[in-house]
């Protein structure tokens, strides 16, 4: 039988001893006393704060999702506030937002009662937000920083915790390496401090956030439209949106954006309309998965919709599917929606005399070369950054503070889009009113999404790009991930599907005055590449490839060859 590691008993006898953990908390752990796998697992290690904050399986550990491990990362964080900014003028403040998840409400409140204890005011949303919204109302509220308790898009038994700076981005390296540090001072779960709600709210700890904030938002987003006279002046009547939420945040925004607009003929998919913490009518709330559009595909053909959008849980990504020249759902890749995106924004934009001469569309260096292209195109400059919205909005930062760029568009492969200084992180509300309005501008010029893609490979190229993962959970599944980037490390490739590679980039050394981060690219002598990284929110090693072809058969085929190279090494390891 498997035995507990010496370090893992350490922990779980010091939570079964702890005076300030609660009884039902400690009868979860005896009851798992004959699973000693079980245990190590919630054991071995305290749940890593990375660069985006708190992410696991809901459940009583250390290396779990908890109030626990929630107050111990607010501790630490609540630190950093106030040594940041606790002797400005006022008391620091902070905006935190949940979604749909379960212990969202709970641990929002748990974070918000232990910086009330700290000293640093809690504005807390009474019911789910997005996480956009969040940024937002950091930046919105001039708040000091953030907290959003979501785990995105991944399955229903995790939750998470992310936290933000008070320019509304997620912490780069440098602030969150701080923060890690504090909460790893904390000396023990007895020492995060905490109030009751009563006491908070009598003094003035605890405030509640109401609607004026969320129509504040509504509008913003909103005033980003570009064709809003012409979807009002009567395309916007009989254009048809078929749109989910996945359960999620994003059910109210994205109605009242897109109806604010002048979009008139919006359904909702009735059985997903609602949060729901098992996102029990799909097998992951992942608009990234066609999966996810099943019962969006059926109201679709049922109302002869002109275009299906989905968001997920905290309506940070945003999913479209659109008809084929056949008439079959098609459904666009984060890429693709990406170029759609770039191409319609900056030619409305050159159309209108609007497009800056210092414009930037600022993309992660795993992402298509195809929005690349069509920016330079309309003369506005690309920058690249690692992935994680974080680095767009640091760039973002350094735009407003010198000047030197006008921001336009920021994009991730990963359905995650922004336009517009309001946030400093993806935006699944705006990027659903952007691709409607998108769709219904060329639909006025007889096109469809489609024909617009095709249009766009015509002139630019044929791109196209894949991404596979392979999830390798728990303590062997992390050591054989970093195995895995160790041996392509070690031992690159002289050649994959018999072209040459010809640059290999291992991030990890800090390339291109970017973070170092675990990524390594490899360049072939045709154009394409593929990147291996380990996933920061999920356990899971993506493998991401792109090329360039002369025809779409021709990336097809190139894509194809180098996938099943590539991916017979990484399984074989």
């Amino acid at each position: 039988m498997e035995q507990l590691s010496a370090a893992a008993a350490e922990t779980l006898q010091q939570w079964l001893e702890d005076a300030s953990i609660d009884e039902a908390t400690k009868q979860e752990l005896r009851d798992l006393k004959d699973q000693p796998k079980e245990l190590e697992e919630r054991f071995y290690r305290n749940l890593e704060f990375g660069t985006g904050g708190l992410r696991g399986v809901i459940g009583a550990g250390s290396n779990r999702m908890n109030k626990y491990t929630v107050g111990r990362a607010t501790q630490g964080f609540a630190r950093y506030l106030l040594e940041q900014h606790g002797d400005k003028e006022g008391k620091p403040s902070v905006v935190i937002a949940h979604d749909s998840r379960h212990f969202s409400p709970e641990f929002s409140l748990d974070a918000a009662l232990v910086l009330a204890a700290n000293g640093i005011v809690a504005k807390l949303y009474p019911s789910l937000r997005s996480t956009p919204q969040l940024s937002f109302s950091v930046r919105h509220l001039q708040a000091t920083g953030g907290i959003v308790v979501t785990a995105s898009h991944n399955p229903p038994e995790y939750n998470g915790y992310k936290v933000y700076n008070h320019e509304g981005g997620q912490l780069v390296p440098h602030e969150a390496e701080q923060v890690i540090q504090y909460i790893q001072e904390v000396p023990s779960l007895a020492d995060v401090k905490k109030m009751t709600r009563e006491e908070a709210e009598a003094q003035g700890l605890l405030v509640w956030l109401g609607e004026e904030n969320d129509q504040a938002f509504v509008d913003t987003v909103a005033s980003r439209s570009l064709s809003r006279e012409l979807i009002q002046s009567g395309i916007g009547r009989d254009f048809k949106i078929v749109y989910t939420p996945l359960h999620g945040t994003g059910n109210l925004p994205v109605r009242r954006v897109l109806e604010q607009i002048g979009f008139e003929q919006l359904y909702i998919v009735a059985e997903q309309e609602q949060p729901d913490a098992e996102f029990s009518t799909v097998k992951s709330p992942n608009p990234e998965e066609r999966e996810a559009f099943t019962l969006a595909m059926k109201l679709g053909e049922s109302v002869g919709a002109d275009i299906l959008i989905g968001t997920d849980p905290d309506a940070d990504r945003m999913g479209a599917v659109v008809k084929d020249k056949d008439g079959k759902y098609f459904v666009l890749s984060g890429n693709q929606s990406g170029a759609i995106m770039v191409h319609y924004l900056l030619s409305r934009l050159q159309e209108t005399g609007a497009l800056p001469s210092n414009g930037a569309v600022i993309k992660t260096i795993v992402t298509s070369e195809m929005g690349a292209v069509i920016a330079q195109h309309y003369g506005a400059e690309v920058m690249n950054t690692l992935t994680g919205f974080k680095y767009i909005g640091e760039k973002m930062n350094q735009f407003e503070a010198t000047g030197s760029h006008t921001f336009l568009f920021g994009y991730e492969e990963s359905y995650g889009y922004l336009s517009g200084n309001y946030a400093r992180d993806k935006d699944a509300v705006l990027a659903s009113m952007l691709i409607a309005e998108a769709a219904a501008y060329y639909k006025s010029q007889g096109k469809t999404l489609y024909d617009v893609l095709q249009e766009l490979y015509n002139q630019f190229g044929f791109f196209l790009e894949k991404l596979e993962s392979r999830t390798l959970k728990g303590k062997d599944g992390v050591a054989q991930i970093q195995a895995k980037m160790t041996d392509w490390r070690s031992n690159p490739p002289k050649e994959v599907a018999g072209i040459a590679v010809q640059d290999v980039l291992d991030y990890s050394l800090g390339l291109d005055g970017l973070p170092k981060e675990n990524v390594l690219k490899f360049i072939l002598a045709d154009g394409s590449w593929f990147c291996l990284r380990p996933s920061g929110t999920e356990p899971k090693i993506k493998v991401y490839f792109a090329v360039r072809g002369e025809s779409l058969q021709d990336a097809e085929s190139q894509i194809e060859r180098l996938v099943s190279e590539v991916m017979s090494r990484v399984d074989a390891q």
